[in-house]
């Protein structure tokens, strides 16, 4: 017996200011998890191997409560190129407005140039829980226990 679900398409709204002579964020396919954000530049922006550089976007938005943008490299630049997010996923809070910046990292061997209108990072919109602490003694027991940091090895076939 073959089970069929129809989804119910959810979307949220956001509010958002533009500032940059690029469109707004969007998926590339119908499926992406991820906007592309693009670069809203005067002039390139050279990055050598081993820098950091911040890169606008002119991109302003509202988020509602419980809900972040989270910033993550574009795997093709990181693949081709070294280029990275070094906190990556950065995170945009629901009460920031200021603009939203892309702290870039190059770990290539060569200069990468940024040009206006470059797709440098994706932005994923996600939900997330606030949490209330409770201030315990211990916790309960697991067969993992406190290990951690590559515990299980590397091999994991027998």
């Amino acid at each position: 017996m073959a089970i069929f679900f129809k989804f119910i398409e959810l979307m949220i709204s956001i509010k958002i200011i533009n500032r940059s002579q690029n469109p707004l964020p969007e998926y590339a396919t119908a499926l992406s998890a991820g906007m592309d954000l693009k670069a809203n530049l005067k002039q390139e922006v050279r990055i050598a191997p081993g820098d950091i550089a911040i890169i606008p976007t002119g991109i302003f938005i509202e988020l509602p409560e419980g809900y972040e943008a989270q910033i993550r490299p574009r795997s093709g630049l990181a693949a081709k190129s070294g280029i990275s997010i070094p906190n990556s996923p950065g995170t945009i809070d629901a009460d920031y407005r200021g603009e939203i910046k892309v702290i870039l990292i190059n770990l290539g061997k060569e200069f990468f140039v940024v040009n206006h209108g470059d797709r440098i990072a994706q932005m994923v919109v996600a939900r997330h829980e606030t949490v209330k602490w409770e201030n315990v003694t211990s916790l309960n027991e697991t067969d993992r226990g406190e290990g951690g940091f590559g515990h299980t090895g590397i091999n994991t076939q027998s």
